[in-house]
């Protein structure tokens, strides 16, 4: 009734778990737990790129053109920060990823954050569909080894 599909491999099998031994099921179980332990990972990390874009979007759109001028730190990295003048508040550097940056006015960095958070969204979306196939899989796979455990129990005691 409940089947897998390996995905891995460049022949992807279906498998009736059901017409598997405990010693595979206990195996499948394990790589699912791996798998799910690998997306929640992945999930959790989406989810701080998510609120990161959301943050740099609100930054962009805090900015006024009567702050140039003023002094203000600029990051350098995650924990250092330099001082500087703000010299032009109406234009913004993106970066775009792997060392690459833009530059964009408010409206258009508004917009790149948008998209951005929007496309990450939808991975985790995806990533969340994912997730609760090998959740149910688990338990399916869990409900079955625990059929044939009791089942094994009920034979030595009928015994």
């Amino acid at each position: 009734r409940h089947t897998y599909k390996n995905m891995e491999s460049s022949n992807p099998k279906v498998v009736q778990i059901s017409q598997l031994s405990l010693p595979q099921l206990d195996h499948l179980k394990t790589q699912l737990e791996e798998e799910i332990n690998f997306l929640s990972n992945s999930m959790t990390q989406l989810k701080h790129v998510q609120q990161k874009l959301q943050d740099s979007k609100i930054a962009v759109s805090s900015f006024r053109p009567e702050i140039e001028g003023k002094d203000i730190l600029v990051p350098l990295t995650t924990s250092m920060y330099v001082p500087g003048k703000l010299s032009d508040a109406s234009m913004f550097i993106c970066d775009i990823g792997t060392g690459y940056y833009i530059e964009k006015n408010q409206i258009q960095a508004k917009d790149f954050f948008q998209r951005r958070v929007d496309f990450v969204t939808s991975n985790l979306d995806s990533l969340q569909s994912t997730l609760m196939e090998k959740y149910k899989l688990r338990e399916s796979i869990v409900a079955v080894m625990q059929t044939r455990v009791q089942s094994q129990v009920n034979q030595r005691v009928g015994k």
